[in-house]
């Protein structure tokens, strides 16, 4: 037995030490798990808010375009690096509050810290010396800069030790993980629902009138507003539920003095390396059909409302007016669409584990989604074609048919099918898979997340000039991601092992790779 497996089983064994036998190897409470996932609602507000209001915010400080991406890149970035670490270090907190707590309470303090800058950056900017006629705010830029990046590494802090707490509240029973897993999925979908409601409403500023400001403009101000809701609802959700739930303290080992040498050459990303190192099949499967189905996803994810705009609706953001509102017209639809998912998304979350079941486990659900990922990708060429031949005969400024409109809108709420399983099954099956091996939970959800981030990277930076080869327009990303989840979909059901059955899967605390 190697160093690296000789610590985690020592550690292991005062882990279970520390711990009551009902604490530790019993599945914790329902009511306690849906506590936690409720956290989940709470961070997917602030990023739907994102995607429906920070665009006028953007333009309104008049971010250059070259600048936007290095910005949108600290997302994927910092949760290479920072989901790893966070990981890490709260599989081996020795905090009276626990493991995971201290972690969650973090990364929710960091969430209002970095919305409050993201929201007062015209504010903070006007103040350190921008002027209201200049186009581009460099202050203020700064400013809102300096909050994004906080945001990412505030949501990737709270999202790895929320998951890892769930995992750690089923105690490896593999049906309760799955189940707690299918909750965190539902809880998502809620905020993304209440967070597309709060950013389609254009009023929303007179609830606090001070918002609106000589440098913050209504859209600005509504902004602050659905920024104020959503980290109020945050910190009620994660006072509530770490009052509620106590965490597991963890001791470590007393370890005999010839081996401080050895332990102690391992360090965080030795640590990292060495899980990699131990990793069998079963994980390493994992890592390679989760990679694949986000290649799939991000290119709709990142560009589904300009398809609306763009391909569904004729517009043209850098045209005219009419075309530019025609543009307008089509993401806000998009924006419907994305309601529309979120709903699905909802209601599917909580009947995976049923309809798991009755497909005869998750991973031949998982792959049989990926199939209907794939088709849902491939029918957004048929909707375009259609769209463009309504504007041959219609003209090219009538927009779609209430039918085309219709087919794309339904394609929206299809897809919430296969992302319920896409934001549930992977962690689920990540935290089975990693029953006996030499990591925690949490850096085992992190190892995982490197499956996420770097396929958004490749699509962040290549998305466009793949695009731009093939004439522009988004339908070149989205076949590809159309065969990439039909490759995710066959590597699922062939390749990827099954994991256990219903009953327990671990009994003594273990969290890790096999």
């Amino acid at each position: 037995m190697g160093v690296f497996e000789k610590e985690k089983s020592t550690k292991d064994a005062a882990a279970l030490e520390t711990q009551s036998p009902e604490d530790f190897n019993q599945p914790s409470p329902l009511r306690k798990i849906i506590s936690v996932a409720s956290i989940a609602a709470g961070v997917q507000f602030g990023w739907a808010l994102q995607l429906s209001l920070l665009t006028p915010y953007v333009q309104l400080l008049g971010i250059p375009h070259k600048w936007s991406s290095l910005i949108w890149l600290c997302g994927p970035i910092s949760g290479m690096i920072v989901q790893p670490i966070v990981g890490f270090h709260s599989d081996r907190c020795t905090s009276r509050f626990g493991r995971r707590r201290p972690f969650i309470a973090t990364g929710a303090a960091l969430v209002a810290v970095a919305v409050f800058l993201i929201g007062y950056a015209a504010d903070i900017g006007n103040k350190m010396g921008d002027k209201l006629d200049q186009k581009v705010k460099v202050r203020a830029i700064g400013i809102f800069a300096l909050g994004f990046w906080i945001l990412d590494v505030a949501n990737n802090t709270l999202q790895g030790p929320c998951r890892a707490f769930l995992a750690d509240l089923a105690a490896g029973d593999a049906k309760r993980t799955r189940v707690a897993n299918a909750f965190f999925s539902f809880f998502m979908a809620v905020g993304n629902v209440l967070g597309y409601a709060a950013g389609s409403y254009t009023n929303l500023h007179k609830m606090f009138p001070f918002t609106m400001t000589k440098a913050c403009d209504i859209y600005c101000a509504n902004l602050k507003t659905c920024f104020f809701l959503s980290i109020t609802l945050l910190l009620i959700v994660t006072v509530t539920s770490l009052w509620y739930v106590k965490d597991k303290q963890w001791s470590p080992p007393a370890r005999n003095p010839d081996d401080d040498e050895k332990t102690s050459s391992v360090p965080l990303f030795g640590e990292i390396f060495g899980a990699f190192k131990v990793m069998k099949r079963p994980m390493w499967m994992l890592l390679i059909v989760t990679a694949l189905n986000w290649i799939a996803w991000f290119p709709f994810l990142l560009f589904d409302t300009d398809w609306m705009g763009r391909e569904v609706y004729g517009g043209d953001s850098d045209g005219n007016e009419r075309s530019k509102k025609l543009y307008s017209l089509g993401v806000q639809s998009g924006a419907m669409g994305l309601m529309f998912n979120s709903i699905v998304l909802g209601f599917m979350s909580l009947g995976v584990e049923w309809i798991g079941r009755k497909l005869g486990g998750a991973k031949r659900l998982w792959g049989i989604v990926n199939f209907i990922l794939a088709a849902g990708l491939a029918m957004t060429v048929l909707v375009t074609k259609l769209a463009d031949d309504h504007r041959k005969t219609a003209g090219q400024l009538a927009g779609p048919s209430s039918g085309i409109k219709a087919g794309a809108l339904s394609l929206f709420a299809v897809l919430g099918i296969p992302l319920a399983i896409t934001f549930s099954t992977p962690f689920a099956l990540a935290s089975i898979f990693s029953s006996s091996s030499g990591a925690g939970q949490g850096l085992s959800l992190g190892v995982l997340n490197l499956a996420i981030v770097i396929p958004q990277m490749i699509v962040s930076l290549g998305g466009g000039p793949f695009d731009a080869l093939f004439g522009g327009g988004n339908l070149p990303a989205f076949i590809v991601g159309a065969i990439a989840a039909a490759i995710s979909g066959v590597l699922a059901l062939t390749v990827l092992p099954s994991p256990p059955p219903d009953a327990p899967a671990l009994k003594t605390g273990a969290m890790g790779f096999h």
